[in-house]
């Protein structure tokens, strides 16, 4: 489905100011539909005059919707829709007495105009499934009301406010607790989801006739609840933003809520405002405890580290100690590998989430070469392109095989006392990663048989990548000379 965005340029005469406008109409676009029980259908003027565009639609959750089928991107002749003609040349509000009838189903028409410093630059048509119309309760008469409000603010231009982006991904919806304040930030209706929500921060009579503002100070402590201005311009319905406040109780007792106000000026004049309000400690709760889990496995992988540099010193201590040449190559490859693995575990311990940028780790094990790799030859180690950000599972075997590949260039590629260069290249090609690691040396032996290959280190590298990374390893003679080897590994 285009976006709202991609419409407008393609068809419209819209320029970028005139989108953001109306994108901040989206913002509030639920919100609306919600109040009006009603499909809202945003029409934008086409550049050839022969009509409107649907640039945006949504749906009520509030009651049944008037449009089964999704409209965005259809084409809107003239004289189809009179309302939405009428309202963009008039610049009024439209209205008619007769409802249409779409599948049997009798829907009632209004068509809005958005105003746009002094310009008519969209229609919104409100579009109310009839079928299942009652006498409405007084919750719908405030919803109606609200929502009558917004859309006379919008044909006005005073709706929507500049910069009134939500300061919350979990920003209060209409059925999660509904207030209206008037001018002076009275309570003059709640809801009762929004009377339950107060009723949690410690309330025990009614919320209407209160000064939203001065109760919420008796019920919430003063460092659980915003600085006074925000406090008093939010619950007083004065500012279009939203702030989060709390109770005081122990953490049994804690809770937490968002509060957003939506000022009110139909004809221009400040009456009051909407306060939608919503209860998230369970949400806040769960944060919590995802910022100790993250904090645990980072303390994990601290030690994890730890240990395994302390492993590394004692294999030194014991290379140290033997005559054996062999032994102490050996315990070397060993005290590699296992620095390796530390490397990846100490960026995790730095890391906020069980990934990594394994470039990072990747640079360090190139230096890790070029410091301890060969005692034979002096060997330049380079990396050309990038990893990108791989998860936990595959940094750590990634490490591994990266290293010994390396290492096994570094000290069987060349001739001793030759120098020589080394470079790991990477590149991802959708969710296949490949690596090569290349040098400029000898070359393999003649007859030599991946398959057959007896080295430990070799046998290492098959194993992490065919079954821990799921990849495929191939080595063979470089176009250049020299030795390539070349992982490919799936990654998400």
């Amino acid at each position: 489905m285009p976006s709202l965005s991609a419409i407008a340029r393609r068809h419209t005469d819209l320029d970028a100011a005139d989108i953001a406008w109306l994108q901040l109409i989206q913002a509030d676009w639920q919100v609306i539909a919600d109040l009006s029980f009603a499909d809202l259908v945003l029409w934008l003027p086409a550049r050839d005059g022969t009509g409107f565009w649907a640039g945006d639609q949504m749906r009520p959750t509030t009651g049944p919707t008037a449009y089964v089928d999704d409209i965005v991107g259809t084409h809107l002749p003239r004289g189809r829709r009179p309302l939405v003609d009428t309202a963009y040349e008039v610049g009024r509000i439209a209205r008619e007495g007769d409802p249409e009838w779409r599948d049997e189903v009798p829907v009632r028409v209004e068509a809005i105009p958005v105003r746009r410093e002094g310009r008519v630059i969209a229609v919104i048509s409100r579009n109310t499934n009839l079928l299942g119309v009652r006498t409405p309760s007084l919750l719908e008469i405030n919803y109606l009301q609200a929502a009558s409000d917004l859309a006379n603010m919008i044909a006005l231009g005073l709706f929507p406010s500049e910069g009134q982006r939500s300061d919350h991904a979990d920003s209060p919806r209409v059925g999660d607790g509904f207030l209206r304040v008037d001018a002076d930030g009275r309570v003059v209706f709640a809801s009762p989801n929004g009377l339950s929500v107060y009723r949690k921060l410690g309330l025990t009579g009614d919320l209407t006739g209160h000064l939203l503002a001065d109760l919420t100070r008796e019920l919430v402590p003063p460092k659980r609840r915003p600085d006074e201005e925000t406090l008093s311009a939010v619950l007083g319905g004065r500012a279009h933003r939203d702030t989060e406040l709390g109770s005081g109780g122990g953490p049994g007792d804690d809770v937490s809520l968002i509060v957003r106000a939506i000022p009110l000026r139909p004809k221009g004049e400040h009456i009051g405002g909407i306060i939608l309000l919503r209860d998230v400690t369970d949400l806040r709760r769960r944060d919590r405890e995802l910022i100790t889990k993250d904090a645990t496995i980072r303390e994990i992988h601290h030690r994890v580290k730890n240990n395994l540099q302390t492993v590394a010193a004692l294999l030194r201590l014991q290379a140290r100690r033997i005559g054996s040449p062999e032994a102490v190559a050996a315990l070397e490859e060993a005290v590699r590998r296992v620095g390796s693995i530390a490397i990846v575990h100490e960026t995790l311990s730095q890391a906020v989430e069980e990934s990594v940028a394994f470039d990072d780790i990747a640079d360090r094990l190139t230096r890790l070469v070029t410091d301890v790799g060969s005692t034979t030859a002096q060997v330049q180690v380079r990396r050309e392109g990038s990893f990108g950000v791989l998860d936990s599972e595959v940094a750590t075997p990634l490490a591994m095989v990266v290293m010994e590949l390396m290492q096994n260039a570094a000290e069987h590629g060349f001739e001793a006392g030759a120098s020589g260069r080394i470079t790991l290249h990477a590149q991802r090609h959708g969710a296949v990663l490949e690596v090569t690691v290349a040098d400029d040396g000898r070359g393999l032996p003649e007859g030599f048989d991946l398959d057959n290959a007896t080295s430990l280190g070799l046998s290492i590298v098959r194993t992490l990548v065919e079954s821990e990374l799921g990849g495929h390893l191939t080595l063979g003679r470089g176009p250049d000379g020299g030795t390539r080897a070349g992982i490919s590994i799936p990654v998400e």
